[in-house]
């Protein structure tokens, strides 16, 4: 599994849903399972199969979020400098064919959340701007083609 960045509120957010996960969920589905196996027969129960089921998707998400922490590596906040696009700043953008502005910030893969502005670094409009200054015109390849953005402003 790759390295995962993020700040230290994202990785906070990840242990709460483990926990939250293995601590709630769990024993609501061995629950569910103990209720649909005292039920009877196990060969056409398909309650008994949907929480063997349930229990399978839940186990895989508990691993997939410890594999994410145990391959994060924390970004320390206090080193991010705004001199050019970075992790965790805050870019305002101004498309130059529409002239409408869009600011984003840019967060690792796991934490990226489009109704808060939050695009992964991952993202082609992240890595368009990338290491560039305020000032700077980019052209950043987007699914209905190539947009040219001016940076505005890098905020923390």
């Amino acid at each position: 599994m790759a390295v995962s960045y993020m700040t230290e509120d994202g990785y906070n957010k990840i242990l709460a849903e483990i926990n939250m996960l293995e601590n709630v969920k769990r024993p609501e589905v061995i629950r569910q399972i103990a209720e649909a196996r005292d039920k009877g027969d196990l060969s056409e129960n398909a309650e008994y199969d949907a929480a063997k089921e349930a229990q399978g998707i839940l186990e895989a998400k508990i691993a997939q979020l410890k594999g994410l922490i145990a391959n994060a590596r924390l970004i320390d906040e206090s080193r991010v400098s705004t001199d050019t696009v970075q992790i965790l700043n805050k870019v305002k953008i101004k498309n130059m064919k529409n002239n409408m502005e869009m600011t984003y910030t840019l967060v690792s893969d796991t934490e990226a959340n489009l109704k808060e502005n939050k695009i992964a670094i991952s993202t082609p409009i992240a890595k368009g701007l990338l290491g560039k200054k305020v000032g700077d015109v980019v052209d950043i390849k987007v699914p209905s083609g190539i947009v040219s953005f001016k940076i505005v402003k890098i905020s923390l």
